[in-house]
């Protein structure tokens, strides 16, 4: 069985990290499978080509961006990766959310590990993301409407 040390993850997820901070396309080729898929916060989903468009086109720009307490398992020569995922970014000029979590599947190879898939959740009640839900009728809420 191939075992890497999680040691060699934590360079995989820096070095990815520092990729996608900086648009740097061809260091994500590498990093990705060729058959990579990500789930994004709102359910879409983006295959390789359309991950690294993100960024050919400078849509996506990075200001920050970190994958911080990663949840390391291992499953035989994959590890699945469960983290928090903190940015500063915009998207066509629009503010993004700047927390998430994230689901991410390596695979070890000849190479070193790569990304094949990647989930992204917002974390409901932070900056930018959805509100959780039922807070708003929750005890002790603030009550924004008027009674009359």
């Amino acid at each position: 069985m191939l075992f890497r040390s999680t040691d060699s993850i934590g360079t995989f997820l820096h070095d990815w990290a520092s990729a996608e901070r900086t648009g740097d396309v061809g260091a994500l080729d590498r990093l990705l499978t060729d058959d990579f898929t990500a789930v994004g916060p709102l359910g879409f989903i983006l295959p390789k080509a359309a991950w690294l468009g993100r960024h050919r086109g400078g849509d996506l720009r990075y200001q920050a961006f970190t994958v911080d307490e990663p949840i390391v398992r291992m499953l035989g020569p994959v590890a699945v990766v469960t983290a928090t995922n903190n940015t500063e970014a915009s998207y066509q000029g629009h503010p993004v959310p700047g927390v998430l979590r994230v689901t991410l599947v390596l695979t070890g190879g000849d190479h070193g590990w790569r990304l094949a898939a990647s989930h992204l959740s917002f974390v409901a009640g932070t900056p930018g993301a959805p509100p959780i839900p039922g807070a708003a009728n929750a005890p002790g809420a603030a009550n924004t409407g008027s009674a009359s």
